[in-house]
């Protein structure tokens, strides 16, 4: 979530976008009531909406918070399409997803397929195309992830500034996966 908020507060402010509170809000709850962390979504969305009133958010404001928090992620738009976000929205959508490129994706990606016991890497399973979160939901191997979304990124991104990181660390990604290759082909 930190990482998440700085990179949405870097990108605000290369944009010029003046929206610190909701950027900041919606940056570090971004998935606190997402169904891969938390069992009842409802509920979890119940207390944040009291936490949220109980700081003295206006209604206006934890409205566009809960709809940037609720319409962000990349599995909700493989059902939905892309939302029609606000600046503020696009900014910590960019931050999100490029906080799941670069060197921290990388350790990200092989952290999570090891907790989900996810192979490494299987010459033989070809990464899928999903379109629906059903499907993104299965089980792959940490390499196809990276074709099967990660490099889908770049290309989903809002903002210039956004465009501009996203590119930079997917290339990164790039450079590791033709190292990796090489190494698991000696």
């Amino acid at each position: 979530m930190e990482r998440v908020a700085k990179i949405a507060s870097k990108l605000a402010e290369q944009e010029e976008v003046n929206e610190q509170l909701i950027i900041a809000a919606a940056s570090y709850l971004h998935d606190v009531i997402d169904d891969k962390v938390v069992a009842d979504v409802a509920a979890e969305a119940a207390e944040l909406r009291v936490f949220l009133t109980e700081l003295g958010l206006s209604d206006g404001e934890i409205k566009e918070i809960f709809y940037i928090i609720e319409n962000l992620s990349y599995s909700k738009e493989l059902e939905t399409g892309k939302a029609q976000l606000s600046l503020a929205g696009q900014i910590v959508q960019d931050a999100d997803r490029i906080d799941a490129l670069g060197a921290i994706g990388i350790l990200r990606t092989a952290y999570y397929g090891g907790h989900t016991e996810s192979p490494l890497y299987d010459p033989n399973i070809s990464p899928k195309n999903f379109t629906t979160k059903q499907a993104y939901r299965e089980k792959s191997t940490v390499i196809n992830h990276f074709y099967e979304k990660l490099f889908k990124l770049p290309e989903t991104m809002n903002t210039e500034a956004g465009k501009e990181e996203a590119e930079k660390r997917k290339v990164f990604m790039e450079e590791f996966l033709k190292r990796f290759y090489e190494e698991w082909n000696i």
